[in-house]
C-alpha cells in the first residue's frame, strides 16, 4: 500500500470512529470529547501557520479566547436575568447609573450588538480575523520572522489578557462570562452533555479538514511550503511572501475562533485563562505531538496529548508534574521526533521499498 492510499484510509478511519464514539459513551464523555475535538481544531490552524508556512504563533490563545467571548456575551445576554443588563454588570455599577447597556458601566455599549446571537457567531470569526489582519499586517509587512514572530503574537495574547482581566465591570475579570443560555437555531436547542453538540463539532472539525486538505492540495500549498523552506527564494521566485502569510495568520486565527466559539459551547464558560501563555503554548504542543506538518496529525496529537492530560489531572500522583510532563514531551518531540508522529510513519513508508512514483512529499 502507498503512502497516499494509507493517508486516505487514515483520514476515513479517523472521523468513522469520531462520528461513532456518541453510540459508546456516557454524557459526560460525549461533552469531554467534543471539548477535545474543539481543541483538534485548534491544533489544526496551528499545522496551517506553523507546520505549511513557517509561521509559529504563541498567542493562538488571544484568537481563540476573543472567539470564545463573542459567542458567550451573546448567550449570556440570552438568558432572561441577564436582560437588559448581565448580573455582572449590575454588581459594579454606580447607584446613580441608568440600567441600561447604554450607560451603565464604561464601555457597556459594546454589548448591545450581542442581543442577536447571530451577531456573536459573526464577530466569533470576524474579531480574531481582524486582529489578525492587523497585527500580521504590522508584522509581515515589515517583514518580521522567526523567534520575532512568535514574541510578538505571545506579548499581544498577554495584553488582550490583561485587558479582559482588568475590566472586571465589563467582561467579569477573572471569573469571565458563565451561567449562559443554550444555543438555539431555528427552534433547534445544542444540549452541551449531548449528540447535538458533539455532532456539531465533529462536523466543523471534519469542513475544516477537508476545507484546508483542498486549499493545501492546490498550488498555493506549493507557495506556501516554498515558503515555509526559503522566504527569500520564493521572493525571489516573484511570489508575494508577505501577502502569502498575512492570508495564511488570518486563516489560522479565524479557525481559532470558531473553535473558542465552540468551547463556549461544550464548556459553557469563558474566561481569561483561554488568553493565558500555557494555552497557547499547549496548542503548538499538540500539533508538534502528532505532526506540525500534518492536519492529521494535529488532530491526533491534540486528542492524544488531551487524553493523557485528563488521567494525570485525575492522578493525585500525575497532577503536581503534569506540566512539566508536557514541557519534557514537547522538548523531547522537537529534539527526536520533529515532524511528530506522523513523521514517523512517514519515514517507515521511506524506508519501504515501492514504486518511485508514489512518493509524497507532504504529510497527510
Amino acid at each position: 500500500m502507498t503512502y497516499r492510499s494509507t493517508s486516505i484510509a487514515a483520514y476515513i478511519v479517523f472521523f468513522a470512529v469520531v462520528f461513532a464514539l456518541p453510540f459508546f459513551l456516557n454524557s459526560f464523555w460525549t461533552n469531554r470529547v467534543a471539548t477535545y475535538l474543539v481543541y483538534a481544531i485548534c491544533a489544526v490552524g496551528i499545522s496551517l501557520a506553523w507546520g505549511y508556512t513557517g509561521i509559529l504563533s504563541l498567542g493562538q490563545g488571544l484568537f481563540f479566547g476573543m472567539g470564545a467571548y463573542m459567542l458567550a456575551m451573546s448567550l449570556t445576554l440570552a438568558v432572561p436575568e441577564n436582560n437588559p443588563v448581565p448580573d455582572l454588570m449590575l454588581l459594579n455599577m454606580q447607584p446613580d447609573a441608568v440600567r441600561d447597556l447604554c450607560c451603565v458601566t464604561p464601555g457597556s455599549l459594546l454589548w448591545i450588538p450581542f442581543r442577536w446571537v447571530a451577531i456573536g457567531m459573526v464577530a466569533g470569526l470576524l474579531v480574531p480575523c481582524a486582529l489578525a489582519a492587523g497585527l500580521g499586517y504590522v508584522m509581515f509587512k515589515r517583514r518580521t520572522t522567526g523567534v520575532y514572530v512568535s514574541i510578538i503574537t505571545l506579548a499581544f495574547a498577554l495584553i488582550g489578557q490583561l485587558l479582559v482581566i482588568n475590566n472586571q465591570p465589563l467582561t467579569g475579570g477573572f471569573n469571565g462570562l458563565a451561567s449562559f443560555a443554550p444555543l438555539t437555531i431555528a427552534g433547534f436547542e445544542f444540549d452541551p452533555y449531548g449528540p447535538s453538540v458533539y455532532y456539531a463539532v465533529a462536523g466543523i472539525l471534519f469542513l475544516v479538514v477537508l476545507g484546508l486538505r483542498l486549499l493545501l492540495s492546490a498550488r498555493i500549498g506549493q507557495v506556501l511550503k516554498a515558503i515555509r523552506e526559503d522566504e527569500a527564494r520564493a521572493r525571489y521566485l516573484g511570489y508575494d511572501v508577505e501577502s502569502y502569510k498575512l492570508f495564511v495568520f488570518c486563516l489560522s486565527a479565524t479557525i481559532a475562533g470558531l473553535a473558542g466559539m465552540l468551547f463556549t459551547l461544550t464548556a459553557e464558560f469563558a474566561s481569561p485563562s483561554l488568553m493565558a501563555t500555557s494555552f497557547s503554548i499547549s496548542m503548538v504542543i499538540w500539533a508538534a505531538t502528532g505532526g506540525r506538518a500534518s492536519l492529521l496529525g494535529a488532530c491526533i496529537g491534540a486528542l492524544l496529548v488531551n487524553f493523557v492530560g485528563s488521567y494525570a489531572s485525575e492522578n493525585a500522583a500525575l497532577q503536581p508534574v503534569w506540566p512539566i510532563i508536557l514541557g519534557g514531551l514537547f522538548v523531547f518531540v522537537v529534539l527526536v521526533m520533529p515532524n511528530g508522529l506522523v513523521g514517523l510513519i512517514k519515514a517507515w513508508f521511506e524506508r519501504t521499498p515501492r514504486d518511485n512514483s508514489s512518493r509524497r512529499e507532504a504529510y497527510p
